[in-house]
């Protein structure tokens, strides 16, 4: 067609799209939102403050907020607008439910059916009658535990108890069931009472660490001395050196012919062969250091044998403090994970025998390849912890944290602090790594400052100390999570460690990311944390190559999983539900932000993307995308049964209390 045949339409006839359209187009496409088909999208959402749940501190802040924005509203001064109270970050001083008085409580050996050691001087009640009667209505009238293993371990203070316990105040067993199931009930890695209390009293024998310990600082203190030595006389070779030029240079500033000094017979044949000569290979007295050949002459490399692990291409979920526990860890072996490490413990409550630091050591018989990550900045209490982890509990490798960016470890010189403390930090791995049979592992940050990365500068002299396998989280402390993880930076420091094995992490939500940072940066492996926060299941979309559009039922189903393994780990009785209800809770703040696959536009879901306000294909759907704490409280409710009257949480991670 020629121009002179192009014939415009009128202004009547042309289609105009409605202004509606347009601007619902730009909120979908607008940056950092996901995109979120246009029959989910809640247009005229207005968020209301919800606070049923929330502590009354944080209540009033809220309240005053609101009320100090609408006052500005009616006010037509020129005054800035008062700076309002955003909800992100980290939640700290945290309310926790207070717990009943000992008093209340009935004695553990009553409910065990044994006898009670302390007689008359139980801090407990021995009253069986009084302390039935007085409990409150069951949440639920199935037991778990009793329909599974056969019996309940919590039997009179179970809270489900009505299925298992008689009227005359018995606990009921099915001999049958629980002879098959009992074995499955235990997790490993208990802390007995006769080794907590050799801790206590600081009886337990640390001769094998103490001694290997002296030796390696020893060593590196030699080592240390005679570089400096070495450095002092290449220094003042070279200045010998440069003084002899000095003196053999004639008046005009140019070399006399007469100092060149003449070569030796083995030198002048050499020369006429283009050869080496002899003597400038003797290095007879000078010793060469090159890596780890060169430190064996230092530090001897111990008989023993050490397990090898092979890490690569595995997915390995990465060790999550308080949502990553043992309930949690199962639902993602079942999903496909094949790499668990329990929660970062602190060294120096491991060697104190603190049962709550010795909880986070358990491991479920399905992990089948388990590590426990330490967290620690000295040598000594590091090689220690080392030595009683190897003699007394199941575990396959351990994990030293020099990552943590939280402001009470870091100024005890641990965690990410490690990184900048290097002399430490050698003596920290060589110390473990000679009391250990067992590999050890280092996950860290690029660095501390986001201006300076160090990470590419450690990872090889990491793997010349003997480390077994490293992952870098791809974030400084000083960005926690605030920019996207720098996978070319997780590159660069994947080529400076090899051949050893190396672990990338950071950012991973769907197979693409994964198939893509795999490919980019070179890795053995890489370790998922928030996106198995969010969608557990990754671990599966990852291994069948595809995306899983999960149904509202399933994820339901998944939670109650999480609810019955969370029953076992903690217990049915009061304290023990509370336990699984706030666990619960803390994962929910994560596991709303997952978006349906059947509700996106575009696939896949981006993990710096924050969902516009959408409703699900069903109510169940739309609740477990809510992002409001009161949800989360109902959802709780429909697996544990109702909550107290003064029941009060917030999350670790603060999260919207709006609907």
């Amino acid at each position: 067609m020629s121009e002179s045949e192009v014939v415009e339409k009128p202004e009547s006839e042309k289609v105009e799209k409605p202004e509606s359209e347009e601007v619902d187009k730009q909120q979908v496409l607008k940056p950092g939102v996901a995109h979120i088909k246009q029959e989910f999208l809640l247009k005229d959402y207005k968020p209301q403050i919800v606070t049923e749940f929330l502590p009354d501190s944080l209540k009033e802040k809220l309240q005053a907020n609101e009320s100090t924005a609408d006052a500005e509203n009616n006010d037509e001064s020129s005054e800035p607008p008062a700076k309002k109270i955003k909800l992100k970050g980290r939640n700290k001083r945290r309310p926790f439910e207070k717990k009943p008085e000992d008093a209340d409580k009935l004695c553990p050996s009553i409910r065990m059916e044994r006898e009670c050691t302390f007689a008359g001087r139980c801090r407990f009640s021995h009253d069986i009658k009084a302390f039935c009667e007085g409990k409150p209505e069951d949440l639920g009238k199935t037991c778990y535990m009793f329909e599974t293993f056969g019996k309940c371990p919590y039997g009179l203070t179970c809270r489900y108890g009505s299925q298992h316990i008689s009227k005359d105040y018995e606990n009921v067993v099915n001999k049958e069931l629980w002879e098959k199931k009992s074995k499955d009930f235990e997790s490993m890695n208990l802390l007995p009472k006769d080794l907590q209390k050799l801790l206590w009293k600081k009886k337990y024998d640390f001769t094998k660490a103490n001694k290997i310990c002296s030796q390696v600082l020893n060593l590196l203190e030699k080592k240390r001395k005679d570089q400096e030595k070495n450095q002092k006389s290449n220094k003042t070779n070279t200045e010998n050196v440069s003084s002899g030029e000095n003196s053999d240079r004639d008046a005009d500033g140019m070399a006399s012919v007469d100092a060149q000094v003449p070569l030796s017979s083995e030198s002048s044949e050499a020369k006429s062969n283009n050869e080496i000569p002899k003597s400038t290979l003797d290095t007879e007295g000078v010793t060469m250091t090159s890596g780890c050949v060169t430190d064996e002459d230092l530090i001897k490399l111990r008989p023993k044998e050490v397990k090898l692990i092979d890490f690569s291409n595995k997915l390995y979920l990465a060790p999550l403090t308080t949502v990553g526990n043992l309930p949690f860890r199962r639902i993602c072996k079942e999903y496909g994970a094949d790499i668990t490490c329990g929660e970062m413990a602190l060294s120096t409550n491991l060697l104190q025998g603190q049962q709550s630091e010795w909880a986070l050591l358990k491991r479920h018989p399905s992990e089948d390849l388990f590590g426990v990550q330490i967290c620690g900045g000295f040598p000594d209490s590091m090689t220690r912890c080392g030595q009683l982890l190897q003699e007394t509990i199941n575990v396959d490798f351990i994990d030293i944290n020099c990552g943590c960016p939280i402001d009470m470890i870091y100024k005890k010189g641990e965690g990410c602090a490690l990184m900048a403390r290097s002399g430490k930090f050698e003596q920290v791995v060589r110390s473990m790594i000679s009391v250990l049979d067992i590999p050890l592992t280092v996950k860290m940050r690029t660095g501390v400052f986001s201006s300076k990365s160090i990470a590419h500068n450690l990872t090889p002299k990491l793997r010349n100390w003997g480390v077994s396998m490293v992952t870098v989280h791809g974030r400084s402390r000083e960005q926690r999570y605030t920019r996207l993880a720098d996978w070319d930076y997780i590159q660069r420091c994947c080529q400076s460690g090899k051949p050893m094995p190396f672990f990338g992490n950071g950012d991973v939500l769907s197979y693409e990311d994964y198939n893509n940072y795999r490919e980019k940066s070179g890795v053995d492996g890489i370790m998922i944390a928030r996106g198995a926060l969010i969608k557990p299941w990754i671990f599966k979309e990852i291994k069948d190559q595809q995306h899983w559009d999960i149904s509202a039922n399933e994820r339901f189903d998944m939670l109650k999983s999480f609810t019955n393994y969370g029953l076992t780990h903690w217990g049915s009785d009061q304290q023990g539900v509370d336990n699984v209800r706030r666990f619960l809770l803390e994962w929910l703040s994560f596991l709303n932000r997952y978006i349906p696959v059947g509700v996106l536009e575009r696939l896949p879901q981006k993990i710096n993307e924050r969902p516009p306000h959408y409703q699900g294909r069903n109510d169940l759907e739309t609740l477990l995308s809510s992002g409001n704490c009161g949800d989360w409280v109902k959802i709780s409710e429909m697996l544990l049964g109702p909550v107290k009257s003064d029941f009060k949480f917030l999350p670790k991670h603060k999260a919207n209390a709006y609907q």
